[in-house]
Order: structure tokens, then sequence, then C-alpha cells
């Protein structure tokens, strides 16, 4: 299977000021599909055989099946099918995952997958309706329902991740991400999206909104710890609330050859696992052992890696389990979302494009991986191989 291509909106900051308030989660799924085929011309609309959105709040303008009804409103044929996917953060990584084994399976030879969250509209949650059994019937902790908590009981799990070490890290995915835009890394993946405002008029999203340039670790250390008092979780070393979508191109070889589409990267495996729903952040240890054991590969194979930075302590408990250090070059080259956003089930295939574009800089790396933490106690990675690697180095 082959990630041909990925694109995204820029992210925006959730609520009534924030790029999208006034924007329809749909309609900017819309403008990724439309980018997608825009950028490939050689790909007849008529050939792609799914479309898979993902959306963790499946309501108002991100329910109604949203990957059918947006290949709809996108121009797409009538022909082509669609459904929509939940599995929280995981939902565009899950989409993914999907149509690649319905490619393995030979159902498809062409998809669309991605994923959409409007958090100003629909925050994580709304309209559900959890259970009462499984806080009454100890199934899990209470803390397990509120995402920064998680977070907290990570940190009580594993104490040598500090809030220093924590505020260290936001600080470098601020910096690392202000410095790849600055040499116009960055811009590649976004789509512009036209906004509206009933107060300002209409404008156009270029850039992602939530990125703090300058952000230092002293002004990290006064921010105040919501989750709990005297805590080590802030706003600052956490990914915030946001709005955006994401989508990608994933195709069987013969197609791509066929067709001519590019290759941005190969798929080896992928694993999803489970956790303590109340420490869900560590996720991405045991579904990264599981997909490394699956692949016949080591940590120590692995070049790059594009980890999701729903809290900083999370990405920490993944790199100290492997024995990486925080400041790893290899560890989001970029920046994460801590700096540039995490609207929840679209983030990954914003790790997907930004590997295989690290993967076109980095011809002496021959495999990365994509992690990411899942709500609810799981973790999913994707193990990737670089189609630009020539032992050596040497293109």
């Amino acid at each position: 299977m082959v990630f041909v291509d990925g694109v995204r909106t820029p992210f925006g900051k959730a609520g009534s000021k924030g790029l999208y308030a006034e924007t329809r989660a749909d309609d900017m799924v819309v403008k990724v599909i439309r980018e997608l085929l825009r950028r490939h011309p050689e790909l007849p609309p008529e050939r792609i055989d799914e479309v898979a959105i993902a959306a963790t709040t499946q309501t108002g303008d991100q329910g109604l099946t949203i990957g059918r009804s947006a290949a709809l409103l996108a121009g797409l044929p009538k022909s082509v099918p669609g459904f929509a996917i939940d599995r929280m953060c995981a939902g565009a990584m899950t989409a993914v995952t999907t149509v690649s084994s319905g490619i393995a399976f030979g159902a498809y030879d062409v998809a669309i997958a991605g994923g959409v969250e409007h958090m100003g509209r629909h925050p994580m949650g709304e309209g559900a309706d959890p259970n009462p059994r499984y806080v009454a019937d100890k199934i899990v902790d209470p803390s397990a329902l509120v995402m920064g908590s998680t977070a907290e009981n990570v940190h009580d799990r594993y104490p040598s991740l500090t809030k220093d070490r924590t505020d260290a890290y936001a600080a470098l995915s601020q910096l690392r991400y202000e410095e790849a835009a600055r040499a116009g890394k960055i811009s590649p993946d976004l789509v512009p999206v036209s906004t509206r405002s009933a107060e300002n008029g209409w404008g156009l999203a270029t850039a992602d909104e939530p990125p703090r340039p300058g952000t230092t670790v002293e002004a990290l250390s006064g921010l105040k710890t919501p989750f709990r008092p005297h805590g080590r979780v802030t706003p600052g070393n956490a990914a915030g609330l946001n709005d955006g979508a994401t989508g990608c191109l994933i195709a069987d070889a013969d197609t791509v050859r066929e067709l001519g589409l590019p290759v941005g990267m190969k798929l080896v495996g992928y694993a999803f696992a489970g956790v303590e729903p109340e420490v869900m952040g560590v996720g991405p240890v045991p579904a990264t052992e599981k997909a490394l054991q699956k692949a016949g590969l080591s940590i120590d194979d692995i070049g790059l890696f594009e980890i999701n930075e729903a809290f900083a302590v999370q990405v920490l408990a993944f790199l100290e389990h492997f024995g990486i250090a925080d400041d790893d070059a290899r560890v989001n080259p970029w920046g994460g979302a801590i700096a540039c956003g995490h609207p929840l089930a679209s983030s990954g295939v914003r790790l997907m494009t930004q590997l295989s574009r690290h993967f076109a800089e980095h011809p002496e790396v021959r495999y990365g991986i994509t992690t990411m933490c899942i709500g609810f106690g799981m973790g999913g990675t994707v193990i990737w191989e670089n189609p630009n690697y020539t032992e050596g180095g040497a293109r």
C-alpha cells in the first residue's frame, strides 16, 4: 500500500473567536478532497473506490456519514461511496489503516482517508451519555473520562517525568515548529480555506492559528494546572482545543504505477493496543511494540518518529520507555500538536503527511513511524518505509 500524498487545512483555535468559528466542518473536508484532486489531475475521480472520514463527535455538521456527504459536496461522482469512522484521536489513522486493509484484500485500488474535528462547534463528548456502570462497577477510574486527568495520572505513574521536563519539551516543540514554518516546511501541506465572520466579513486561512512563537520554559512554568491543584499538566504543555481537517490518497502499487501517482511512502504494518483508560497516554508504547513485532523490526530500525503531542508527558513516556532522549532530532523534527494544534480525529493524517515530507529529505532513513495515544485507553502505531531510501543515504 502506498501513501500517495496528504494535505490539511490550517488548524484553528476552537471557540467563538477562532478561524473557523463560522465555518462548517464538512466544508473543511470538502476543501481537503478538492485539493487532493487538484494536486493530482492524473487521478480520474471515478477511480476513487472509497472515502473514509473520521470524526470523534459525529453530530451536526460533522455527522451524517461524513465520508459520503463530503464526497458528494466535493463533486466526486455519485458512484464513489464513503463512510464515517471513529476511534477518537486516532480516527484519521484508523481511516488510513482501514482502507489500506481493503486495498490489501483487493476491495479497493484508490481511496481517500482523513478526518475532521470542529471542537468549537462540537466539544469532545458533546451529546454522549457514558454508561453509569463505567464508574459504578469500577470498570474504569473516574479520571479516565477526563483526558487532562489521565495525563496527570501518567505523571503519577512515572515520577521521573517532571513538570520541568514536560515544559522543556513543549518549548522545544514550539521552537521546532517556528523554525520549520520560517523555512517553508509547513505551508506545502496546507490548503487555504475561506472563512466567514458575521462581524469581520470574509477572510482566508493560510496558516495555523495555535502556535506561540518565542515560547520559553520560564513562561510555561507559571501557567495554571486546571486538572489538579498543584498539578503538572498545563495549557502550555498540552495540545489545545482546535478545528481542522486532513486527507490523503492511499493506493495499491499497481494503480500508482498505472496512473503515474507519486509515492510518498509505503505502508509496512500497523497495530492498535489497549491500556488502562486512566493512563491512556501510555498507549503508543504497547501499540509500537506490537507493530514492530508483527513487522519483524526493532525500535533501532526506526529513523524518524512522528508522535502526536496530545500531552508532553505522553510523548516523554514513550521516549523514556524506548531509551530515546527528550530532544532527539529524529522525533517530531518540525514540532508537533503542542504547537500547531490537535483537532482530534484529523491528526493521524497530519503525522503521516509530515513523515512523508521528512522521508523525501532523508534518504538515509529507511523506516519511520506515526504513533498516537487514544482516549479510553488505547494507542495506535503505523510503520512506514521510505521510497527514497538508499543505503548510505545517496540518492
